[in-house]
């Protein structure tokens, strides 16, 4: 038996990644696949009438080793993969779709569950357990038990292909981010480039053998290039090979991936009786209905896009005034709009990176939720690793209660995917009078240490920080019953509020005094400083806000309507950004055949969510703000309302008991400085 499938004999039953061998998996996986339909046929085969906690309950905690083999293969699989993970992946994938029909599909549960969901009113439940059963019941109808069973035998064939071409779509991206690189020879192309920047791209090439200097599409080496290098060829160069990732005539290609997905979707919604894909999401969201989606994001362009034109007319004449520029295109935002700041504030990433050393900013993140939420945490060295430069922390409160364990993964590396996550190896749920503590993960790709300096972050990497201990913080205060609802099992337009609040320390004096230093002198960041960063906020918020609307249209163009008639992405997409495009079109580029946040990570009809949950986030930091950003009575509320209770509730009611009122979208507005 693989080590998967025995409980770990480890510090707080943290995942024993040292024993795990790639050969383990499958092996495991078809272990505790077989276990997890033995325990569903025993709920089925129960003599006793269905109640909720022989039922209900008994069904969420069914397949627990699955579940754990599964995050740890998977965030693995993200964070630390090879090309054996991806082949074990394209297995496990349609094992795991077919388990999940199995289930969801078993008339025999499902008449179980419906005789509990129609006797409720006689099982004197708890608020959590309305919502588990009211959940449970939904979950089999929206997986399709109340189909016919040829029907049935069409959402499962859906299910299968769903599942492999979604990890497809990634594994094309991660390989077209590897495969590229700008090799750079001549040292007068380095110009403009900030001197950590340069080292880290000599450290890359000299662990190739070469001379010179390699920049990638990892972010840590592609933002500072198409931000500082002054060479606009290179620029160019760089730029359009991060927007044909995965749209170019390769192996990689995920155009018929795309089209596979976006089709797939609408015929399993059709299936299930739902108009769209986003109709059958979006009965799960706050938002409801793709029309109440589309008011807000269109909403927020009218207001956002006056904005917008303003500060891109500002910029093109800015580019004109400097170097002559007639028109501005997708590589020269960055650099300009960066000497923009320079000019107007005073400010870049450079004058800032010296205080932002990562061991700071992670102890002062550490110590604002000393502050708000009297956590504590412990560096550790005894919980095994699955990469060496990961770093565990043991999380406790004041009175020392062992509250989560906590892994801090921040350097990119090959293997590891783009971007910036948190998730879970364990969540936080109660069983046999016992509280299971959650053991919480967050990814970056920072900039790295070089030879001469620790690293230091951009303050956009700093906000990604607080803004993934946000997540975090969600995952490590749970407090509910049942693993289906804890942490941040809610609602994908509310999973972003504790996130996004967090940012908001960033920007406060009384918080950046507390880790805000000189790498060298230790001397606390000066005021004007902090006074020039918030002053730069807002600084062109507009073009910002009409990106991310632009990203949550072609999400919507994508799943709320019919798809089958789509055969041309690139057509397809400039139709959806027509009333948020401000540069000219790029022909080699498309957004799509990379956008994993709605292709394989969750965000399908609901990357709108961003802005949704900005709404929420700038209407809870003024209540923090009218308060005290520490004020300890307000962060109580916060804890108690929204980081603890996971998805026990509807987010509006929990927010609502937080707040005292709903939101208002004055706070964002105001924030955004798209009004007074």
């Amino acid at each position: 038996m693989s080590v998967l499938n025995k409980k770990f004999d480890t510090a707080h039953d943290t995942a024993p990644f040292s024993q795990i061998k790639d050969e383990d998996y499958i092996p495991a996986f078809d272990t505790a696949i077989e276990k997890t339909a033995t325990e569903i046929t025993a709920i089925i085969n129960n003599p006793e009438p269905p109640t909720f906690i022989n039922t209900i309950a008994a069904i969420v905690y069914s397949g627990m080793e699955l579940d754990r083999i599964s995050h740890i293969f998977f965030n693995l699989h993200s964070a630390e993969t090879t090309d054996k993970l991806d082949k074990i992946a394209q297995e496990v994938a349609p094992k795991l779709s077919k388990l999940n029909n199995d289930i969801m599909l078993n008339p025999q549960l499902f008449e179980r569950i419906k005789v509990v969901y129609d006797q409720k009113d006689k099982f004197s439940l708890n608020t959590e357990q309305q919502t588990l059963l009211q959940k449970s019941y939904r979950d089999f109808v929206r997986n399709g038990a109340l189909l016919d069973d040829d029907k049935k035998k069409t959402l499962r064939q859906i299910d299968a292909e769903l599942a492999i071409l979604t990890l497809k779509f990634g594994e094309n991206i991660l390989a077209e981010t590897n495969a590229y690189q700008l090799y750079i020879t001549d040292k007068k192309d380095l110009s403009g480039l900030p001197e950590g920047s340069i080292e880290a791209a000599r450290g890359l090439a000299e662990a190739q053998d070469k001379i010179g200097w390699i920049f990638t599409l990892d972010y840590p080496s592609y933002i500072p290039f198409v931000t500082y290098a002054d060479n606009q060829a290179l620029r160019r160069e760089i730029t359009i090979a991060a927007g044909r990732k995965a749209f170019q005539h390769n192996e990689y290609n995920n155009e018929e991936n795309i089209l596979k997905i976006a089709q797939l979707r609408f015929q399993r919604a059709q299936l299930l009786d739902y108009d769209t894909h986003a109709h059958f999401v979006l009965e799960e969201r706050m938002a409801q209905q793709p029309s109440k989606v589309l008011t807000f994001l269109n909403d927020l362009l009218n207001k956002a896009k006056p904005a917008a034109e303003r500060e891109f007319q500002e910029l093109s004449a800015f580019a004109k005034e400097m170097h002559g520029l007639t028109r501005l295109e997708k590589w020269d935002t960055a650099y300009y709009g960066e000497k923009l700041k320079q000019k107007k504030y005073n400010l870049d990433d450079e004058l800032l990176k010296p205080y932002f050393q990562l061991e700071n900013v992670l102890q002062g993140v550490f110590i604002i939720a000393q502050r708000l939420y009297d956590l504590n945490f412990h560096e550790v060295n005894y919980i095994d690793k699955y990469h060496e430069e990961v770093r565990t922390f043991e999380v406790t409160t004041n009175d020392n209660s062992f509250i989560a364990i906590f892994y801090a993964d921040f350097f990119p590396r090959k293997g590891k995917r783009n971007g910036a996550w948190m998730t879970s190896f364990k969540p936080q749920y109660r069983k046999n009078n016992q509280d299971e503590r959650p053991h919480i993960s967050i990814v970056c790709n920072f900039t790295r240490p070089t030879t001469t300096k620790p690293s230091l972050l951009t303050f956009s990497e700093v906000t990604t920080l607080f803004h993934e201990f946000g997540h975090a913080l969600h995952g490590m205060l749970a407090d509910t019953t049942y693993p289906s609802l804890s942490g941040t099992s809610v609602y994908w337009d509310f999973v972003e509020l504790p996130s996004q609040i967090m940012e908001n320390w960033c920007y406060e004096k009384e918080a950046l005094e507390l880790f805000a230093k000189h790498y060298q002198t230790g001397e606390a960041i000066p005021m004007e400083l902090i006074d020039r960063i918030r002053a730069s906020a807002s600084f062109m918020e507009g073009m910002a806000t009409l990106r991310q609307l632009g990203f949550g249209l072609l999400d919507m163009g994508w799943h709320a309507q019919d798809p089958t008639n789509i055969d041309n992405v690139k057509s397809f997409e400039n139709s959806c950004f027509a009333s948020t495009q401000l540069l000219p079109d790029v022909g080699e580029n498309a957004i799509s055949p990379s956008f994993s946040h709605i292709f394989n990570g969750g965000y399908s009809s609901g990357y709108y969510s961003y802005k949704w949950a900005e709404v929420l986030d700038a209407d809870a930091f003024a209540y923090f703000q009218e308060n005290g950003i520490f004020d300890k009575a307000v962060a109580g509320k916060f804890k108690t309302n929204i980081l603890s209770k996971g998805g026990i509730e509807h987010p509006m009611t929990l927010y609502k008991r937080f707040r005292g009122k709903e939101p208002s979208v004055d706070a964002l507005l105001k924030r955004a400085g798209l009004i007074e």
